[in-house]
């Protein structure tokens, strides 16, 4: 099958809405959870307007936006880099499964290499979703070694 030719580009102001909605859809789909919309689009707008909170990345093809994903930064002082952290990916139901956030992860290292002050790369992934996890695994990230926690205020 042939997939369409995807790009990659970070993210500006002007595509916050369509992250917002994503990111709606998104708690949705995965977690069955109703997120505020004014509480989600604030804190992407957030992002935005502190540089230093993480920064969006967005894969088009045919005009349209497919995907999104947010990198976050974590200093690391065992390895005196940061690592950054991807979080609140979304690709859109009829993007899917045509390497749009394999797109945007090459992207990303491609971004990397060109930095020697990132140390790696990590994220977080539901333990039921297996199918994200073979993408992982196809792209040459591992799961072997931490496993999350986390408490969060209600």
């Amino acid at each position: 099958m042939q997939y369409p030719e995807i790009s990659c580009r970070i993210a500006s102001l002007n595509d916050a809405d369509i992250i917002t909605r994503f990111q709606l859809e998104m708690a949705l789909e995965t977690e069955m959870v109703q997120l505020d919309e004014k509480v989600t689009g604030a804190g992407v707008l957030a992002v935005f307007g502190d540089p230093s909170k993480g920064t969006y990345y967005i894969a088009e093809t045919n005009n349209s936006i497919a995907g999104c994903m947010l990198t976050t930064p974590e200093w690391s002082d065992w390895r005196n880099r940061t690592i950054l952290w991807i979080q609140s990916v979304y690709v859109r139901p009829e993007y899917r499964k045509m390497g749009v956030f394999t797109a945007l992860y090459d992207n990303l290292k491609q971004v990397l290499d060109n930095n020697p002050e990132i140390g790696g790369i990590r994220l977080y992934v539901d333990k039921t979703n297996h199918i994200a996890q073979k993408v992982y695994t196809r792209l040459g990230m591992n799961g072997e070694h931490y496993q999350v926690f986390e408490w969060m205020r209600s």
